[in-house]
C-alpha cells in the first residue's frame, strides 16, 4: 500500500470529528439566542426650575434696602467655609473692642430683615415646589409609557435578531454536517479505491513474479540439461583416459586367473606370484591394451596374466555422467598349487 493509505485517519476519527463540530455549531447557536440585549437608557429631560421673582419693599432709609440687596445676595451665593483667623493678642482684643463699642449697633436690626426677609421667602418656595409637582407627576406616565414601548420594541427586535441568528446558526449546522458527511464519504471511498488497486496491483506484481520464476526455472532447467549435453558431447568427444583403480572398476565379466603348468615346474608349491597390470579400457568397457606395471619375476606368468586378463570385460567408466576412456590398475596375485 502506499504512504497515502497509511495516513488517512480511520473512519471513527472522522465521525467524532463530525460529532464535535455539529456539537460545537449548536451550543454557538443556542447561546446567541440565550443572549438579551441591553435595554437602551433613556434619558430624562430635566426640567428647569421656574424663575422665582421676589418682591421687595422698599425701606425707608436707602442704608436698610443696600442691607437686605446685600443679604439676599449672601444668601444666593454659595457659602464660603469659615477660615479660622489667629487669635488676637490681648493688646489688640482690646482696641478692637473699644472701636466696636464706639460705632452704632447696626447688627441686631440687619439680623431683623434678614429674618423678616428669609420668612416671606419659605412661603413662595413652597408654593412653587407644590405648583411643579402636579406637572412632573403629569408627565411620568408619558415618560415611562415611552421608555416601556422602547423596551418592547427593542425586545422585539432582539427576539427577532435571535430568531434569525438561530436559524442561519442551524442552517450552516446543517450545511456543515452535511459537507462533513459528503468529505466523510468521499474519503471512505478513495480509500476503498485505494485498497483495491493496491490488491490488484500486488496480486499482478505477485503473478509476475511467479511467471518470472518458473521462466527462470525453465531457463535454468533448460541450460543445465544443455550443460549436460554438452559436457556428455565433450566427454564423448575426448578420448583422453582416465585414471582408475581396481575398487573403481566393475566387471560384467570378470576373466578367469590360473596359475600355468608351464609356470608351475620352476616354482615351489604354496608360492605366491604378484603381477601389477595397466590396463586401457574403451568407452565400450572393453579393453584396448595390457601392459605390466610391476613383474612378478616370471616372465611366463607375466605373460600369461595378460592373456588371460584380455578374456574379461568391465563395465564402461563414466566421469559427469558420459562414458570415458579409463587407465585400470590391476593387481593380480597366483599361488603355485
Amino acid at each position: 500500500m502506499s504512504s497515502m493509505d497509511l495516513d488517512a485517519p480511520p473512519l471513527r476519527s472522522i465521525l467524532m470529528a463530525i460529532f464535535i463540530v455539529v456539537g460545537l455549531h449548536v451550543l454557538t447557536a443556542v447561546a446567541l439566542v440565550a443572549i438579551k440585549p441591553a435595554a437602551p437608557k433613556v434619558a430624562l429631560v430635566k426640567e428647569k426650575p421656574p424663575i422665582e421673582i421676589e418682591m421687595i419693599s422698599l425701606a425707608a432709609t436707602l442704608p436698610v434696602e443696600s442691607e437686605a440687596v446685600e443679604v439676599n445676595l449672601q444668601e444666593a451665593a454659595p457659602k464660603p467655609q469659615p477660615i479660622s483667623k489667629p487669635k488676637p493678642k490681648p493688646e489688640q482684643k482690646s482696641k478692637e473692642q473699644k472701636l466696636q463699642e464706639k460705632k452704632p449697633d447696626t447688627t441686631a436690626r440687619v439680623k431683623q430683615e434678614k429674618t423678616a426677609t428669609v420668612n416671606q421667602e419659605k412661603p413662595l418656595q413652597k408654593q412653587t415646589q407644590q405648583e411643579n409637582k402636579p406637572q412632573e407627576k403629569k408627565q411620568h406616565p408619558n415618560i415611562d409609557k415611552a421608555i416601556a414601548d422602547a423596551q418592547r420594541a427593542n425586545e422585539q427586535r432582539a427576539n427577532e435578531q435571535r430568531s434569525i441568528v438561530a436559524a442561519q446558526a442551524e442552517k450552516a449546522a446543517q450545511e456543515a454536517y452535511a459537507q462533513t458527511v459528503q468529505d466523510a464519504k468521499r474519503l471512505v471511498d478513495a480509500k476503498n479505491a485505494r485498497d483495491a488497486q493496491a490488491q490488484a496491483d500486488a496480486k499482478a506484481a505477485k503473478e509476475a513474479a511467479e511467471l518470472s520464476a518458473s521462466k527462470e526455472a525453465e531457463a535454468a532447467a533448460r541450460a543445465k540439461a544443455k550443460a549436460d549435453t554438452a559436457a556428455k558431447a565433450a566427454a564423448a568427444a575426448n578420448d583422453t583416459p582416465v585414471n582408475f583403480t581396481a575398487s573403481n572398476a566393475n566387471w560384467s565379466s570378470a576373466p578367469n586367473f590360473n596359475f600355468p603348468d608351464r609356470a608351475a615346474r620352476r616354482a615351489h608349491s604354496g608360492d605366491t606370484f604378484n603381477v601389477v597390470l595397466v590396463l586401457r579400457v574403451n568407452k565400450q568397457g572393453g579393453i584396448d591394451s595390457v601392459r605390466i606395471a610391476q613383474s612378478s619375476g616370471n616372465a611366463i606368468l607375466d605373460k600369461e596374466a595378460q592373456r588371460q586378463v584380455r578374456s574379461g570385460k568391465f563395465k564402461p567408466f563414466m566421469k559427469d555422467g558420459a562414458a570415458v576412456v579409463g587407465n585400470v590398475t590391476l593387481p593380480i596375485a597366483y599361488t603355485v598349487p
